[in-house]
C-alpha cells in the first residue's frame, strides 16, 4: 500500500475517534467539530511531517491536543483584553430613561395596592394587560358600565395617591 493511500484511509478511519475525543476536550459539540475540523486540516497540511510506519491516530491526537492547548492560551489572553460579544451594544446608551421608568412602574405598582380590589383588578385588567372594556367585563363576569366606573374610579384614585407621593 502506497503511503499516501496509508495516510488516507488511516485519516479516515480515526475520524470518529477524533471528533469524540474533540468533544471530550472541549465539551461543546459546536467547539468540538471546529477543533476536528481543524486538526484534519492540519495533518493534510503536514502530512509529510507524518512518518510511515509510525501510529497515525496518535500523530493526530497529538495534532488535536496541541492546537486545543493554543485554542485555551488564545481564550485566556483574549478574555483578559476583550469584552464579550454584546458587551458594548450598550455604549454611549442612556440608562436613566429605563431606570426611571422602572421607578415609576415600582412607584405605581406600591400605589394600585392601596386600591379597593375591585378597582384594582379593572385597573390591571385594562390599563396593565391591555385588555379592551368589553373583555374586561367578560373576564369579571361584570356590566361592561360597571368597569367603566370601576376603571374611573380607580384611575381617578391612583392618579390622586400618586399625586400625593
Amino acid at each position: 500500500m502506497d503511503t499516501s493511500d496509508e495516510f488516507d484511509s488511516g485519516l479516515a478511519e480515526a475520524l470518529p475517534r477524533l471528533r469524540r475525543f474533540a468533544h471530550a476536550l472541549s465539551r461543546d459539540p459546536s467547539d468540538a467539530d471546529d477543533l476536528a475540523q481543524q486538526a484534519v486540516e492540519r495533518a493534510l497540511r503536514s502530512r509529510a511531517q507524518w512518518e510511515p510506519g509510525t501510529r497515525l491516530d496518535a500523530w493526530l491526537y497529538r495534532i488535536m491536543r496541541n492546537l486545543w492547548i493554543d485554542e485555551g492560551r488564545s481564550r485566556s489572553r483574549k478574555a483578559k483584553v476583550e469584552r464579550p460579544p454584546g458587551h458594548g451594544e450598550n455604549v454611549g446608551f442612556d440608562p436613566r430613561p429605563a431606570q426611571d421608568a422602572a421607578i415609576d412602574l415600582a412607584r405605581v405598582m406600591v400605589t394600585m395596592e392601596r386600591l379597593p380590589d375591585e378597582q384594582r383588578e379593572v385597573v390591571a385588567l385594562i390599563l396593565i394587560e391591555g385588555f379592551g372594556y368589553r373583555e374586561a367585563a367578560e373576564l369579571l363576569d361584570l356590566p361592561i358600565g360597571t368597569v367603566s366606573s370601576r376603571l374611573m374610579r380607580g384611575r381617578s384614585a391612583l392618579l390622586a395617591m400618586l399625586g400625593e407621593a
